[in-house]
């Protein structure tokens, strides 16, 4: 059999047809048509001298049409945060919608501003005017499925003749009515009686889908079904019922507009299927989003997708263009796309309906599935790359951009389009929430009100953000880039679990009483950082206004500072001399042990031991609180086995070289137990591990009684130490610590045993000396 390949139109056409060829003749492998599939590449991209089959972390495969970009190495996080600290903006990739083919030629006029923005295509081709965007339709045709909309909601109405029937009486009898057609669907109706008394006409809405699965179409043959079955529950009753569905509709927003409408035309006299009252629009939309969006169970088509990528305002415009023409380029290569670049000042539409934003930003239209079958993948870690590799684009143009996760900086959740409506579009848009829920969201994403995870795999990455901010801060140059950082330690640090500390820069002032002097500073300080930080993301245009706003903040600042001082003032006037000078010397004792440890530890390890023995005199004192006050015994176990997590992580800290604990154990008996239970478990692991006795002896010198200025063998390692004793496998390999296989968390359950263990040794020691 012989092909004519001149009998195709379109190009793709006769390629699929001499493939087909290829394959029936045995000239192709499958080998070969899946490297052509992914672009001529291996199927996994190992390094060399990796085995075969091995699972590497970050090594995936990578298609031109999974939308997936070849493996690219994600920027150490260290990296990444000088780089913000530095004055870097984020990448910005956000999926806007989802669309069937129907809807492509709206979706392209969109981004083209009806033919008025020059459009570019994969190919570099650059098209403008009607015409030629309309052909975008016929050449992605192949690509499209084209399939329709789920159909959720119904409009019906029924005309019931029967005697007259008034007030409750009428509406509970049009309820039954429904509920025989429509069956165990969700409907809303409003009923109107006749004024000739002949009976009643019924107008509603219902959910297509039946709690058992079954959907209605709302055509033609879904009306005689539901008309048969009135009529099989009304035999042998007076009177008719005639149904008929007028309408359909796909998803929530089209439910929630046609029952607002519908308890607008009848005054708010609408009720569910449980009688319950529809009386006004929020009601309406309620009822929609929050009872029935899970009845629905809505889909829609999914051939081309919408993507925004955005920049700051005053970001160079070409640069950006170049950038995010290399992105598309590499992310969604083998797939069809054409894109707009949109900034204030070559946008033809009008401020007040949302063009001209003050912010350059490029819109993408994307086709799902390549020409080789493959279709983008669109879950959280392909956005992540999307975003990885948009940064990495824009660092070759010169436009100073990294990716970011909303962990770096305990950031709030995003708000999506349909928890908000747009309320005012000059300038930066003002929008109001749909609830609530949704307004509150939108407040805390717009004032960046911190937010913390809640996973343990999250919670261990944002304690490793945590500590990269304060080594960034207290390693940085600059006062804007320690300024930045600090910011993001401070709001790391109000977390409610961490509210209690009080560190002297980042203290919390009380809202109970007067500030005292290192509260305020610390809150002048966060004031401070706070502005700076509004100032670096306003745009030009606002800078005046927010200068009234700072200068506003910082005259208020000013007067609790005259507060400050006069509080300071009257207790020195009213306080005696014995207690003040008792108290300046106890602060230059402590200036003078902090300058001690120091100069004998070096400033991290310093740093990295005070923090970890504040916890626990903080958890100390909070247990003799809560046992003074007669607290909840269920809480203070609690907080004992909380204390006793952070003796066994100290500890683990003093185990691997910090010799300011192993000092302060000395004096510390609970700490003390703690460092020799970890010193015991180590070596019982290196014994396991090596029978040997020469790594067994050097395991013997993590007791108490060693050298108090042991090796600290790594001063990064214990600064960079997890703050809850979850160490990484690198940390614990750099440090030499040997508590891989046995980590932190086996010691917690285990302490009381390794307790009793030293009190048994200690009694030992004490038998031996009295013989």
């Amino acid at each position: 059999m012989e092909f004519f390949l001149g009998a195709f139109t379109a190009e793709w056409e006769r390629r699929r047809a001499a493939l087909l060829h290829d394959l029936s003749l045995g000239r192709r492998k499958p080998d070969d048509d899946e490297e052509r599939r992914r672009g001529g590449v291996a199927a996994t991209l190992v390094p060399v001298g990796a085995k075969t089959g091995s699972r590497l972390r970050g090594a995936r495969s990578w298609r031109p049409g999974t939308g997936r970009a070849p493996f690219v190495a994600e920027r150490p996080m260290r990296a990444r945060f000088e780089g913000l600290a530095a004055g870097s903006q984020s990448a910005v990739v956000k999926m806007a919608s989802f669309g069937g083919g129907s809807r492509l030629g709206a979706m392209i006029n969109y981004v083209s501003r009806n033919g008025e923005v020059v459009v570019e295509n994969e190919r570099g081709d650059h098209l403008r005017g009607r015409d030629q965007l309309s052909a975008v339709g016929s050449e992605w045709d192949h690509l499209l499925k084209n399939r329709a909309a789920s159909r959720d909601i119904g409009l019906f109405e029924i005309s019931v003749t029967e005697g007259r029937r008034d007030g409750e009486e009428g509406i509970e009898r049009a309820r039954a009515i429904v509920r025989q057609g429509l069956g165990d669907r969700a409907f809303a109706l409003a009923v109107t009686m006749r004024p000739d008394g002949s009976g009643f006409d019924i107008e509603g809405i219902a959910v297509l889908r039946s709690a058992r699965g079954e959907r209605l179409s709302a055509d033609e043959k879904a009306t005689a079904i539901v008309q048969r079955r009135l009529d099989d529950a009304r035999s042998g009753v007076a009177g008719s019922a005639s149904f008929r569905f007028t309408a359909y509709g796909n998803g929530t927003d089209y439910g929630s507009g046609r029952l607002r409408s519908l308890v607008e035309a009848h005054k708010g006299k609408v009720c569910d299927e449980q009688g319950r009252e529809i009386g006004d629009r929020k009601r309406a939309g309620d009822l929609v989003q929050l009872e029935w969006r899970g009845q629905l169970h809505s889909r829609k088509p999914r051939d081309v997708m919408h993507l925004v990528l955005s920049a700051r305002a005053g970001t160079d415009a070409p640069a950006f263009r170049e950038a995010a023409r290399d992105f598309l380029g590499t992310q969604f290569a083998g797939h069809r796309y054409v894109f707009s670049l949109h900034d204030a000042a070559s946008d033809p539409k009008a401020e007040e309906t949302g063009g001209k934003r003050p912010h350059v930003h490029v819109h993408a239209i994307i086709a799902m599935r390549s020409d080789a079958g493959d279709r983008i993948e669109t879950t959280i870690p392909a956005f992540r790359e999307w975003r990885l590799t948009m940064a990495e684009k824009a660092r070759a143009h010169g436009i100073n951009m990294e990716m970011t996760d909303r962990r770096d900086r305990a950031s709030p959740p995003a708000y999506s389009k349909n928890q908000v409506r747009p309320m005012n579009m000059i300038g930066r848009t003002q929008h109001e929430g749909t609830s609530a829920s949704a307004q509150r969201r939108y407040d805390t994403k717009r004032s960046d009100k911190d937010s913390f995870p809640r996973t343990p795999r999250s919670k261990a990455y944002a304690r490793t953000a945590q500590q990269e901010w304060h080594s960034i801060g207290s390693s940085a140059l600059l006062p804007t880039q320690k300024d930045f950082a600090g910011a993001q330690v401070i709001r790391f640090e109000a977390h409610p679990a961490r509210a209690e500390r009080k560190a002297v820069w980042q203290g919390q002032p009380s809202n109970s009483g007067p500030m005292t002097r290192p509260e305020f500073e610390a809150y002048e300080r966060r004031v401070e950082t706070a502005l700076f930080q509004a100032a670096r993301s306003l745009p030009p245009h606002e800078q005046d206004g927010f200068e009234e706003i700072a200068k506003a903040a910082r005259e208020h600042v000013n007067v609790r500072r005259e507060i400050v001082d006069m509080l300071e003032q009257r207790d020195r006037d009213a306080g005696d001399a014995p207690g003040r000078s008792l108290g300046v010397n106890e602060r230059e004792d402590e200036k003078l042990r902090w300058n001690n440890a120091v100069e004998r530890h070096g400033f991290a390890a310093a740093e990295v031991a005070n923090r970890h023995l504040v916890e626990i005199e903080q958890s100390r004192g909070a247990i003799s609180r809560a046992e003074a006050d007669n607290q909840d015994p269920g809480n203070v176990t609690a907080m004992k086995q909380e204390l006793e997590k952070q003796l066994i992580k100290t500890a683990e800290l003093g185990a691997s070289g910090n010799a300011l604990i192993r000092e302060v154990a000395e004096i510390d008996e609970d700490l003390k137990n703690a460092l020799q239970a970890v010193g015991r478990e180590r070596l019982k692991a290196e014994r396991e591990r090596s029978p040997s006795g020469s790594e067994a002896n050097e395991v013997t010198g993590l007791s108490v009684g060693s050298a108090p200025n042991a090796a600290l063998t790594r001063v990064g390692d214990d600064q960079n130490r997890d703050a809850d004793g979850q160490n990484t496998g690198q940390m614990a390999g750099s440090s030499g610590d040997t508590t891989k296989s046995d980590p932190a968390k086996q010691h917690v359950p285990r302490l009381e045993e390794l307790q009793r263990e030293a009190d048994e040794q200690r009694a030992g020691d004490h038998d031996d000396r009295d013989r």
